[in-house]
């Protein structure tokens, strides 16, 4: 990729050049996930988290056909602002790029671009994954083949609760993509602490992270990603019970509408804000903060 395509900010790279922890930050959240103005709010509060922890934020995005690794005031506003910015994923790099578009980029796309730069570590909130009723619709996202081939830790709170967890685990393993619970035995359920699905592996510190990152760069072989799964605080997760009766009304209204492929996984997510009286959405950030906090320790650590 050209130095006229992948636009590092003048911070990225210097941080970069000198060696210092840099964390990736994707920026559908910001453009697609959250209400204006409040998504500009938690756009700024999540870099300066990170910074807070010894790290350079890296939130990236297309702009005009450009990839940026960085995003300066007045570019992180116009993600934030402008309803034209498109939702990217990693199959809508190129087109965007020809075409000189804007949008905000998605795990897939932000992992890729992330890696291309030689940033070792993204946070994010959940990952996608395997569609319920998989065997019907075939659908699955795109972030989980993307992470079988690019070398990045992403440091989540596990997949989305809105998919089938058993399958993407399983998905994940054929795929060759490692997996650890930090400070749990259990796979997180992005606004649930767990979903109840076991974890193979457990560390409990950064330093523990990094060290697994360095010998699966020392081992060689594929350029898998590392999933480094932490559960939202339990004081801070979508009430159970509350989770479990929401979804199960959003997934019968789906059917019922006929909603298929792309347009499953905004109504569902959309569905549960509303009826949740805006809670699930709380979940949501909860998690995001506690998940940068530690890609930037992790990053530090490294």
């Amino acid at each position: 990729m050209s130095e006229t395509t992948l636009l590092l900010s003048q911070e990225v790279r210097e941080a970069l050049d000198a060696d210092r922890p840099v964390v990736a930050l994707e920026s559908t959240i910001i453009a697609h996930g959250l209400p204006r103005p409040r998504n500009l709010a938690v756009a700024e509060e999540l870099e300066s988290l990170v910074r807070d922890h010894g790290a350079v934020p890296a939130t990236i995005a297309v702009l005009d056909g450009q990839a940026h690794i960085g995003l300066g005031k007045a570019q992180l506003e116009r993600v934030a602002q402008d309803p034209e910015v498109r939702k990217l994923g990693h199959r809508d790099l190129a087109p965007a790029l020809a075409s000189g578009a804007s949008g905000a980029t998605t795990v897939s796309a932000t992992a890729f671009l992330a890696a291309r730069a030689g940033i070792r570590v993204f946070a994010t909130g959940g990952l996608g994954g395997v569609h319920r009723e998989w065997v019907r619709s075939q659908d699955e996202s795109a972030d989980l083949r993307l992470l079988a081939r690019t070398r990045i830790a992403v440091v989540c709170a596990g997949v989305k609760s809105i998919l089938d967890v058993p399958a993407t685990l399983q998905r994940l393993e054929t795929l060759g993509v490692g997996v650890l619970g930090y400070g749990t035995d259990r796979f997180p359920g992005f606004y649930l602490s767990s979903s109840g699905e076991p974890v193979d592996w457990t560390v409990h510190t950064p330093e523990e992270v990094a060290e697994v990152i360095r010998a699966q760069d020392a081992l060689g072989g594929p350029d898998t990603a590392l999933v480094v799964a932490q559960p939202v605080p339990e004081d801070r997760q979508l009430d159970p019970e509350l989770h479990d009766r929401v979804l199960s009304d959003a997934l019968s209204a789906c059917r019922e509408r006929g909603i298929t492929g792309q347009g499953v996984t905004p109504f569902l997510l959309e569905h549960l804000m509303r009826a949740t009286a805006g809670a699930s959405l709380e979940a949501n950030l909860a998690a995001v903060r506690g998940n940068v906090r530690l890609a930037a320790r992790i990053a530090a650590a490294l």
